[in-house]
């Protein structure tokens, strides 16, 4: 027998040839060929729902990210001497390198009235100049306008943005009038007393996450300072060129501009959130990945019926001089094309599928819980890459067994009885 036989046109290795052959097998021996379909389907289920589980995961992470980072400066710079010239400390923090824009903000609390609802809300003052440097508030307007933050007139009440959530749990919308209650309240003869200020809602607002955009309200700068009694700002906030350097950037604001100075970046304002979605992604692809082993003990057993099968065709093969190399490879190339067929078809319909659901929005889930009204799936290259890596060599060690025990067949004792 010669190292090569021709199969439709096309020189290839006897064992490659063989393997086929026994992979679609005869009438008499359809049952192998069924074991070894289940096998393929069980590694192709195995190898998409590894996909799926790791699109969900990924493009949960990155939606969570992008929304946070686009709603939020990627950096908060705090001043333990106080900020009361606020432009001399964005003019000093853009010297930084990496900085593209900063803007003062003061934050408090407060509760919230319309009509018969009391709602709580973080209140943020901000710049409506310098605001759209940092973050996509100006993006995320639904309804009126940043401008529309300051007093028409002197008549006229500060204006104030809602978050969309949160106006229509009011029953509110621009235009209307609304009441903020601040711990600070109002100085009189008895100390200061909280008193509910009348405001007017200045439009509305959606930042993509449900938590902010049923908590936060955006006033200007001048009336957070007599809502809460303060001189200054209480922080500035940055926008940096590359959100991951934002670590970086901190850590050389504290370095250079003294011990007053202290900065938090998005990432540890959000790290117990990314931590839990990162060992939530370990977990569900370890889990799911038992689909894959499975399938290759599916595999290890179809190839052991194949070898029971064929005793006495491994035993003819040896006798007309194939080498225990050559029948080890016939029945590993058998694995090899279950686990590679079964890989293709498997990633194939995992991308498939998480680009139609991820396009259409298919699956919806409560926004209150997810802060995302559906799942995103997003499949990245290095993680297809690895799945697929894993799954192949998963198929691999599934074929030593059986392949080892065809090479070791005596043909004198297969061929004893024949």
């Amino acid at each position: 027998m010669g190292p090569q036989r021709k199969w439709k046109n096309v020189n290839i290795p006897f064992e490659l040839h063989i393997a086929f052959r026994y992979l679609i097998a005869k009438r008499k021996q359809a049952f192998i060929s069924v074991i070894s379909l289940i096998s393929t389907l069980g590694v192709a289920v195995g190898v998409m729902a590894v996909v799926i589980a790791l699109a969900i995961m990924t493009g949960l992470q990155q939606e969570l990210r992008d929304r946070i980072v686009g709603s939020s400066p990627h950096i908060y710079v705090y001043n333990r001497a106080g900020i009361t010239d606020y432009h001399a400390e964005i003019a000093k923090l853009k010297q930084v390198p990496h900085v593209t824009g900063a803007a003062p903000a003061i934050l408090g609390r407060a509760l919230v009235s319309a009509q018969t609802r009391t709602e709580p809300l973080q209140v943020k003052g901000i710049d409506p100049t310098l605001e759209p440097a940092v973050t996509d508030i100006k993006s995320a307007i639904l309804t009126g306008s940043l401008e529309a933050l300051a007093p028409r007139n002197e008549d006229d009440v500060p204006g104030v943005l809602l978050g969309k959530d949160l106006a229509a749990t009011l029953g509110v919308m621009a235009g209307d009038s609304i009441n903020l209650t601040t711990p600070e309240g109002i100085l009189t003869p008895n100390g200061r007393m909280p008193y509910p200020r009348r405001l007017r809602v200045a439009g509305t607002f959606s930042l993509g996450l449900y938590e902010f955009d049923t908590t936060i309200g955006y006033v200007t700068l001048d009336a957070a300072r007599r809502l809460f009694a303060k001189d200054g700002a209480d922080l500035i906030q940055l926008r940096v060129d590359d959100i991951w350097s934002a670590a970086t950037v901190a850590r050389s604001i504290e370095a250079t501009l003294g011990e007053d100075y202290s900065a938090q970046d998005w990432g540890s304002m959000n790290r117990q959130l990314f931590s839990a979605l990162a060992l939530e992604k370990i977990a569900v692809s370890l889990a799911i990945g038992l689909i894959v082993m499975v399938a290759a003990l599916n595999i290890i057993a179809s190839l052991i019926l194949l070898v029971m099968e064929k005793n006495r065709d491994i035993a003819i093969l040896k006798t007309m001089g194939a080498s225990a190399k050559s029948v080890t490879a016939i029945f590993m190339a058998q694995g090899l094309i279950i686990g590679l067929v079964g890989t293709a078809a498997g990633g194939a319909l995992g991308a498939i599928a998480s680009r139609v659901l991820d396009k259409y929005r298919l699956i919806r889930v409560p926004v209150d819980v997810y802060q995302v009204s559906h799942l995103p799936f997003t499949v990245v290259p290095r993680d297809f890459v690895i799945v697929v890596t894993v799954a192949i060599l998963v198929c691999f060690v599934a074929t030593i067994y059986p392949s080892r025990q065809a090479a070791r067949l005596d043909p004198a004792q297969a061929l004893r009885y024949e």
